[in-house]
C-alpha cells in the first residue's frame, strides 16, 4: 500500500482545529491540487471562494446551523457550481448560450467538477499532515450565503471545505460493506442479499456509537436513514437553483 492510499483510507472529519492559520503557499497548493483534477470537457466549471474574513466566516457559521468549525480553522473554502465565465464568453462574442448554459447536463457538469476538485484538496490537505470537514450545512439557507459571497448569476455555492491544523484527532466511521457499494456488470437487487449485509453493519455501527458514548447512544445506520430521510430537506433549493440560472431546462 502507498502513501497516497494510506492517506484515503486514514480519512476522518475533523471539527476542531488550532489557531494557526493556512500559509499563503499551503492555500496555493490546495487550488492548484483543485485545478489538478478532472473536468467534463476542459470546462473548469466551478470556482473556489476563500473566506478569511472572521465577520463573514461566524456568519457562515451561524447560516450553516452555528457549525463554530466554520469560523475557527486554518482556512475556509467554499466550493462553487460556476458557469458564469462561459456566460461571459459567450456574450462578449456576441452568442446567446443560455438555453445549454441553463439545461440540467449543464448543471450536472458543474456541480460534479466542483465535488472532484473539493475532493482533491481533502486528499492534498490530508497528506500535507491537516484535517478536513465538509460543510453541507451551507445550503441550509444558500439564499443568505449567496448574499454573504455575493455570488452572481451563473453561480451557485454547493458546500463549504473547513481546512486547518487538528486540535485533535477524531474517530473514524466504519463505511458501508463493499458488497453494498460494489456491483458487478449489473445492480444486485437481491434484497436477502442487501438484509445480509445491511444487518451486520448496523450491529457494527450500533456498537461503535454505544462504545464512544458508553452506552448513551447505540442507533443504527438505517434508524438513521429513516429519520434522515423522513421528510424532504431544504425545499426551497430548486427554485433558489433555478433563480441562479442552473438547470431550468
Amino acid at each position: 500500500m502507498n502513501k497516497t492510499i494510506e492517506t484515503i483510507l486514514n480519512h476522518r472529519s475533523i471539527r476542531s482545529f488550532t489557531d494557526e492559520r493556512l500559509t499563503e503557499e499551503e492555500v496555493l497548493t490546495l487550488i492548484k491540487s483543485a485545478q489538478a483534477a478532472s473536468t467534463s470537457s476542459y470546462v473548469q466549471a466551478y470556482s473556489i471562494i476563500g473566506v478569511t474574513d472572521q465577520e463573514k466566516k461566524a456568519k457562515l457559521a451561524e447560516l450553516a446551523g452555528n457549525q463554530p468549525y466554520v469560523e475557527k480553522n486554518g482556512h475556509f473554502f467554499v466550493f462553487c457550481a460556476d458557469l458564469k465565465r462561459h456566460d461571459h464568453i459567450a456574450k462578449k462574442a456576441g452568442k446567446n448560450h443560455q438555453e445549454a448554459l441553463e439545461n440540467t447536463e449543464a448543471f450536472l457538469i458543474s456541480v460534479i467538477d466542483a465535488a472532484l476538485a473539493a475532493q482533491n484538496v481533502s486528499v492534498a490537505a490530508e497528506s500535507m499532515g491537516l484535517g478536513i470537514c465538509y460543510i453541507g450545512g451551507l445550503r441550509n439557507q444558500l439564499r443568505e450565503v449567496s448574499e454573504v459571497l455575493e455570488t452572481p448569476s451563473y453561480v451557485l455555492p454547493l458546500f463549504g471545505l473547513a481546512v486547518g491544523h487538528p486540535a485533535n484527532q477524531s474517530s473514524q466511521k466504519e463505511r458501508l460493506p463493499v458488497e453494498l457499494i460494489y456491483h458487478e456488470n449489473s445492480y444486485q437487487q437481491d434484497e436477502a442479499h442487501v438484509d445480509r449485509y445491511l444487518k451486520e453493519y448496523d450491529d457494527r455501527i450500533s456498537a461503535y456509537y454505544e462504545a464512544r458514548t458508553n452506552g448513551e447512544r447505540k442507533d443504527t445506520w438505517s434508524e438513521q436513514m429513516l429519520r434522515g430521510f423522513s421528510q424532504p430537506k431544504r425545499a426551497f433549493l430548486g427554485e433558489f437553483v433555478k433563480e441562479k440560472g442552473f438547470n431550468r431546462k
